[in-house]
């Protein structure tokens, strides 16, 4: 994709790809519909009795959709730069998806919900064992006990340089911002790599 400019020259457009990650109902979907300039492309199906006993409801008992292969949005930076959001599907039966979805990815976010903080941890052994960056974004869900992002870190065990942030996936301007700081921190451990020759 190619734009000009006013002296004539071309720009190319740069497109990032980013991962949404994280456990079955803490938000993923929403968060890339909340911020998607382009009518998100979702795969969402009903649940059914089919899922009894796989798909583990508990704290989210009032979910009746799955994703079940990916969300996919895009968010136009600048003429330059292209953001593509992917979407993770949450159960375990689908995760063997993730390494495809990661290919060309640049970082992740790994969204976590504090009444189930266990879900997310198989997103950050993943991203973590593949040297992807990513930052937590915690979907502060109504009606949830509150934490600290400290207390977050701790209990997901990750590192003081990965960013750990509070989010409401719902609202546009609280998930701009986990992405802006994804895109910080991507750019910073980009910066801390030895020069290639």
């Amino acid at each position: 994709m190619a734009s000009g400019n006013s002296d004539g020259r071309r720009l190319t457009a740069t497109a990032v790809k980013l991962l949404v990650a994280g456990g079955f109902g803490v938000g993923k979907t929403t968060m890339v519909g909340s911020v998607s300039e382009v009518p998100p492309l979702r795969t969402e199906e009903m649940l059914t009795s089919a899922s009894e006993g796989v798909d583990d409801l508990s704290g989210v008992e009032a979910k009746s959709t799955t994703t079940v292969a990916l969300d996919f949005g895009r968010i136009t930076i600048s003429p330059e730069l292209i953001l593509y959001l992917f979407g993770t599907p949450g159960q375990d039966r689908f995760w063997f998806m993730w390494d495809e979805l990661a290919q060309g990815a640049l970082g992740a976010v790994v969204l976590a919900d504090t009444r189930r903080l266990d879900s997310c941890f198989p997103a950050v052994d993943f991203f973590e064992r593949r040297g992807l960056p990513f930052v937590v974004g915690v979907n502060c869900f109504d009606r949830a006990h509150r934490y600290g992002t400290e207390e977050v870190r701790a209990a997901l065990d990750v590192g003081p340089e990965v960013p750990v942030l509070l989010c409401d996936a719902r609202d546009r301007e609280s998930t701009k911002q986990v992405l802006i700081m994804l895109i910080q921190y991507v750019m910073s451990t980009a910066n801390m790599m030895p020069a290639r020759h």
